[in-house]
């Protein structure tokens, strides 16, 4: 937004704010759209909820079983790539 747009709006009775629409369509921001909302010493702040709450890496590490040693990241590094390859040949393949 330019910094010399000034938009007001309203507080509603039900506490309720209108978002201009231009700046609803620069966000992006559809019906619907979560905001946290944040009070800040300038004023009031909102940013878009993310889709997912954030999980922690020791929430989900561990999740899937594996039952073994465990692999050196170079293991995983060259896993990942064969995997990479077979699912790029795969799509190159006409008959898939």
């Amino acid at each position: 937004m330019a910094q010399s747009e000034t938009l007001i709006t309203t507080v509603s009775t039900k506490g309720q704010v209108i978002l201009p629409k231009a700046i609803r369509q620069r966000r992006d921001w559809e019906a619907g759209t979560r905001l946290i909302v944040e009070e800040t010493p300038e004023g009031v702040l909102l940013k878009q909820a993310p889709a997912f709450a954030p999980t922690p890496q020791g929430s989900a590490f561990g999740i899937l079983p594996y039952k073994g040693e465990p692999k050196t990241l170079e293991e995983m590094d060259a896993g990942v790539a064969a995997e990479a390859r077979a699912r790029y040949a795969r799509s190159r393949d006409p008959e898939t």
